[in-house]
C-alpha cells in the first residue's frame, strides 16, 4: 500500500510503464544530485560574505608524446576530497591549450566577455602571463613557455572571446666547425 501512495505521486506515463519502480529511483537520484550541486555552490563565499557559484572544469588532449593532458580552469581546483577554492576566488582561470610544432608554439585561451584593451600580456625569459581585471571579469594565466622561442615574433589576435597567441621559434644557426684530420 505505501509503494503505492509513493507511485501515485508521479504520473503516470509511458515512462513508468515501462521502467516500473525503478523510474522512482531515478528521480530520487536526481533529486539527490541537484542537492548536492545546490549545497557545493552555496559553500563558496565571496569576499563580502555572500554565496556565489565557482567556476571548474577540465580539458583532456593528447599531446605530440602520446600522452594524455589533463589540464583543470576556473577559479576553484578540485582536490580528492571535493572542490577547494582557490586563494584569489576572484579571478578566473581561463581555459587554455597549448600546440607546439617544430617552426612555432600555438596558445590559445577562452576569455569571454572582455575586450582586448582589457588584457594584459607580459613575457619574461620563458614565463608568460595573461591578465584581465575588469569590473565584471577577472582573468590569470601564467604557463612556462618552452625555450628557444622570439619573443620578438609574438602574435597576438582576439576575437569573440578567444585569444590567439604565435610565437615563432628560433633559427637555429648552423653549426661553423672545422674537420680535423688525424695523422
Amino acid at each position: 500500500m505505501e509503494k503505492r501512495k509513493k507511485r501515485d505521486k508521479y504520473p503516470r506515463d509511458f515512462w513508468d510503464e515501462f521502467f516500473g519502480e525503478s523510474f522512482n529511483e531515478f528521480i530520487t537520484m536526481r533529486r539527490n544530485m541537484d542537492k548536492l550541486f545546490r549545497d557545493a555552490i552555496r559553500s563558496f563565499p565571496d569576499e563580502k560574505g555572500m554565496k556565489k557559484p565557482f567556476v571548474y572544469g577540465f580539458s583532456v588532449r593528447v599531446g605530440p608524446d602520446g600522452i594524455p593532458h589533463i589540464q583543470q580552469f576556473g577559479n576553484t581546483k578540485m582536490t580528492s576530497m571535493g572542490a577547494k577554492s582557490e586563494t584569489d576566488e576572484s579571478s578566473r582561470e581561463p581555459l587554455t591549450d597549448v600546440i607546439e610544432t617544430k617552426d612555432s608554439v600555438s596558445i590559445t585561451l577562452e576569455i569571454p566577455g572582455v575586450e582586448k584593451e582589457d588584457i594584459n600580456m607580459e613575457i619574461i625569459e620563458d614565463n608568460m602571463s595573461i591578465d584581465v581585471n575588469t569590473e565584471t571579469r577577472k582573468y590569470h594565466k601564467e604557463l612556462k613557455l618552452p625555450e628557444n622561442l622570439d619573443h620578438e615574433s609574438v602574435k597576438a589576435n582576439y576575437k569573440n572571446g578567444v585569444l590567439d597567441i604565435t610565437i615563432k621559434r628560433k633559427k637555429e644557426k648552423p653549426k661553423k666547425g672545422k674537420k680535423i684530420t688525424i695523422s
